[in-house]
């Protein structure tokens, strides 16, 4: 019998007032010099998310906990992936740009 696992993607735009914000300030109490993309992937690395985002971070269903498993760095966004279980996400469902683009076929 096959298990249901929850996955979610969700994809942060750097350069915003959103990935402005100071968010290391919150964890260690200074900058520590980090860009602000670091200072976001910090953030998400030292468990703000659920802060950052109350109303897209997700709970697995019945006792199961979400774990954050990957951040990817783009040009202009961070990948976060979040799941219960470690699973590789299906490029060409992926919010990635650089994932499903090289899915869409070229007409």
């Amino acid at each position: 019998m096959k298990t249901n696992s929850t996955q979610q993607e969700i994809l942060l735009l750097t350069g915003t007032t959103f990935s402005k914000r100071e968010w290391s300030e919150k964890i260690t109490g200074s900058k520590n010099n980090l860009t602000e993309k670091e200072q976001l992937e910090d953030a998400c690395w030292n468990g703000l998310l659920p802060e950052l985002l109350p109303e897209i971070y997700i709970h697995a269903e019945g006792d199961k906990k979400v774990f954050l498993w990957q951040i990817k760095q783009g040009k202009s966004f961070l990948d976060v992936e979040l799941g219960d279980i470690l699973e590789e996400t299906e490029k060409e469902f992926s919010i990635d740009p650089y994932a499903f683009l090289r899915f869409q076929s070229l007409s």
